[in-house]
This record gives structure tokens, C-alpha cells and sequence, in this order.
């Protein structure tokens, strides 16, 4: 029988296949997944916003994949998203990932820690959110054109927290907010969004950038007080707070969409299977109506494959680097 390659090359043919195999799996072993349970990287503490919606997500997701999916908190931006960039591509690690992690972070890091463009295989968008502009129960203001005349005047005294620390998207957007009303503000970055929160009704901090995920039964029992929604609509869950556009902060817009992120080099038929599943947990009644009590929308159909989530990216870190640039809030 003639070989294909010389047999002196047949070591190499062989070193060869067993690498592809070792780095992306047979495709019985592809066609087979999962085999065991499934860990979702959550980039918030234990009850932060996104882990309530990662919770909500994973409930049903286990339930299509018949295996347990498991939330690992990291409570950091840079720290989730990179976690899961250098794990093995075998389908058994995805991140949860947001517009802060893959569209701010090549603008906003002056030595990008990784590179969302190359170094991931998209799944696909999830849901989307709008932040608030939430202060101090005490602060002598009542809606935001009060808020901006306030801020202005002083802007030297007032203190911002982020719930994320520095990079996450409550510190981008609040800057970007700050920007846009034309007031420069001091951040206090944290760790997460329960320390803030404690520190912000206590009057240690006057007003931080939140998702409503936390915010909206403090906002009604009376805890923190609540200025605008600086998405373009009001939400249902919280009918009474205007828009920032309503009370005239026209020029700008603050919302985070989420997606579902393997590793670079994950085998194809293991991203069409998580976004087959993810498809199936978004069309599910109870799915999107505790969502939609959270301020979550589901994307649209169109918008759930992972080419869409590829092209999207893209177009979103060129969007975001322009007002990045201009608030200055780069991180070294």
C-alpha cells in the first residue's frame, strides 16, 4: 500500500494530529458535549447584578444541556474576562461577559490585557440593560437638571463609586455621564457593588452608575434615591424615573449589552450547541419575564448567532474608543 507521505514525515503527520486533538477535541467528543458540567465565569461578586441574571440564565441552560452549569464568581473585569481567555477550549468554561470587557477594554487599557477581537469564539448576545444614575437618599436633589447643577457646583467635594472598580462599566459609563454633563468628578473604585451600596446609604459616597438588577427595590423603599435612567426608555419596573434624555441629557446614552464567550480555538460544533441552548433558555416564557422584571431585554432573534456577536464587537469597540478617549479615564 502506498503511504501519503514518506515514511520518514509519518512521525510529524502524527505529532501533528495528536496536537489538533489534544487542542480542540475529536468531534465525537464535540458531538457528545457536554460530558460533565459546564462553568459560566460571572465578573461580579456573588449577588451583583450580572450574577442575578447569570443564575437566571443557568437555571434554564442546565436544564437544556442536562448537565449542572456552574457560576464561578470573579469579581473583576479584567480578571473574569482573562480567566477564560487562557483556559483550555474544550467547551467546559465560558465567560459572561459584557460591553465593558470585549468593547471598552482595547481603548481603555493603555496595555490591553488581551484582545477580545482575536482571543475568544463568540456565542452569542443575551440581553441588554440599561444603567441609573442613582445618588445618596440626602443629596439635596430631586431630579437630574437639579443633579447637574449641583455636580457643577460642586464637583470638587462630590465622589463617585464603581461597583466593579476601575474598567467595569458603572465606572465608564458614570465618567461618560460626568463628561456629558460637563463635571469632573472623583472615582472610588470597589470591589464590588454591596460595599459601595452600604457606603452609599450611609452618605459616604454620593452616587455611583449601577444596573437596576440591585438598585430598584432600594430606589422604592426609599433607601437611595433614584435620578434617571440613562437608557432611551423608561423601564417598566421602575415607571416614575425619567430618562436622562427626558430631563436633557440628550447627547448621551448608557447601556450594556451581555453575551456568552468560549475560549479561542473551542470546536465549532461545541459554539453552535451552547448558542442553540442559549436560544432555547432566551424563547423561554419564565426566562424573559424575570428578566424583564430586572430591567433585562432579550435581544432579538437576529441578533443571537455568533457571526452577529463577531461583526457586533467589532463595530462596538470602534464605537466606544471615541467618547472613551475623551473623558481621558484611561488605566495603565
Amino acid at each position: 500500500m502506498k503511504l501519503p507521505y514518506p515514511r520518514q514525515y509519518l512521525h510529524l503527520v502524527a505529532a501533528a494530529a495528536a496536537l489538533t486533538l489534544a487542542t480542540t477535541g475529536s468531534p465525537g467528543q464535540a458531538q457528545e458535549w457536554p460530558l460533565r458540567p459546564v462553568t459560566m465565569v460571572v465578573p461580579t461578586a456573588a449577588g451583583g447584578g450580572a450574577d442575578i441574571l447569570a443564575r437566571i440564565l443557568a437555571g434554564r441552560l442546565a436544564e437544556i444541556l442536562s448537565k449542572p452549569v456552574i457560576i464561578e464568581n470573579v469579581g473583576n473585569a479584567v480578571a473574569s474576562t482573562s480567566r477564560v481567555a487562557k483556559a483550555r477550549p474544550e467547551g467546559y468554561i465560558f465567560h459572561f461577559g459584557n460591553t465593558a470587557h470585549y468593547a471598552y477594554h482595547p481603548t481603555l487599557y493603555k496595555k490591553p490585557v488581551y484582545d477580545p477581537r482575536t482571543e475568544f469564539a463568540p456565542v452569542g448576545l443575551v440581553a441588554e440593560q440599561p444603567y441609573l444614575l442613582v445618588t445618596r437618599n440626602d443629596l439635596p436633589v430631586s431630579n437630574l437638571r437639579e443633579f447637574m447643577s449641583y455636580a457643577k457646583t460642586n464637583q470638587d467635594k462630590l465622589q463617585f463609586g464603581s461597583g466593579a472598580g476601575t474598567g467595569s462599566g458603572n465606572h465608564i459609563v458614570c465618567e461618560m455621564a460626568n463628561a456629558a454633563m460637563g463635571v469632573k468628578v472623583s472615582h472610588v473604585p470597589y470591589r464590588d457593588i454591596g460595599p459601595l451600596t452600604q457606603d452609599m446609604i450611609a452618605g459616604r459616597i454620593d452616587y455611583q452608575c449601577p444596573l437596576p438588577v440591585t438598585m430598584i427595590p432600594l430606589i422604592d423603599n426609599g433607601r437611595v434615591k433614584g435620578i434617571a435612567t440613562l437608557g432611551k426608555q423608561r423601564l417598566a419596573s421602575l415607571p416614575n424615573l425619567a430618562t436622562g434624555h427626558e430631563q436633557g441629557l440628550t447627547d448621551f446614552e448608557g447601556t450594556v449589552w451581555w453575551g456568552f464567550f468560549f475560549p479561542r480555538g473551542t470546536p465549532d460544533p461545541i459554539v453552535r450547541k451552547l448558542n442553540k441552548a442559549a436560544i432555547a433558555t432566551l424563547d423561554t416564557p419564565s426566562v424573559q419575564q424575570r428578566l424583564g422584571t430586572l430591567a433585562a431585554n432579550v435581544v432579538t432573534p437576529e441578533r443571537r448567532s455568533p457571526e452577529y456577536l463577531q461583526k457586533f464587537l467589532a463595530s462596538e469597540i470602534e464605537r466606544w474608543a471615541v467618547p472613551i478617549k475623551a473623558t481621558g479615564a484611561f488605566v495603565d
